[in-house]
């Protein structure tokens, strides 16, 4: 659909966008028919402003509206729902969800067939449901790392190895995120235990502990 791409930016989305464009065949190049901006939330709008008329153009942002790439009108958005490393390269994009935006049907097309070139499979995503969308990315990617990291503290302090979670993270996963351990049986007596042993040891980590074993209660 797209024979000519010009992808400004080439950080960690960028770079692997356009490996993977050339992989495809898809000529990467200033003079393109869709200029896709691979570029910092904040930055977006004023790139948009300076480009002229003409070619489509697009942006991979998660949260960002498509108001952002104003005035262009032939516009949409394909957020791949991964998270990149500059350590590696297209094949992050592989297996990977995104999410769609387009105002029009046209659009909508033009954004499904980018996204099933860059190896994504895309569904279609309301322009006013992308903060919450995000949100729900964050918790999921971001906030992993939060857990991690608090966990490993506990670990540390207990004498125990924090490499050990990785494999009871990587399980929790695996097994389809079903819920074991006090909550799930019950056993608010360890529940206790944890809270007091989180409260000698690291207790400005207790708040956190409590919302957690709240929401997972539910």
């Amino acid at each position: 659909m797209f024979k000519t791409v010009h992808v400004i930016g080439s950080g960690r989305v960028g770079s692997p966008v356009g490996a993977r464009l050339r992989e495809r065949g898809v000529a990467v190049q200033d003079d393109a028919e869709l200029v896709l901006l691979c570029v910092p939330d904040a930055a977006i709008p004023e790139v948009a402003r300076r480009l002229p008329p003409g070619p489509w153009v697009a942006h991979v942002s998660g949260a960002t509206p498509l108001a952002a790439l104003d005035p262009h009108a032939r516009r949409f958005s394909v957020h791949p729902l991964q998270t990149f490393t500059r350590a590696r390269g297209p094949e992050q994009l592989d297996g990977a969800f995104a999410a769609v935006t387009a105002g029009t049907a046209e659009a909508r097309e033009r954004g499904f067939w980018l996204a099933r070139t860059l190896g994504l499979d895309p569904f279609e995503l309301a322009d006013e449901a992308r903060p919450l969308y995000h949100a729900g990315a964050a918790i999921a990617s971001n906030y992993l790392v939060t857990l991690h990291r608090v966990a490993s503290e506990l670990f540390r302090a207990a004498g125990a190895p924090p490499e050990a979670l990785v494999p009871l993270m990587r399980r929790t996963i695996d097994n389809g995120f079903e819920l074991t351990g006090p909550i799930e049986r019950g056993d608010w007596d360890t529940v206790e235990a944890h809270r007091r042993a989180i409260r000698r040891t690291a207790p400005d980590l207790e708040p956190l502990y409590d919302v957690l074993a709240e929401v997972t209660a539910r």
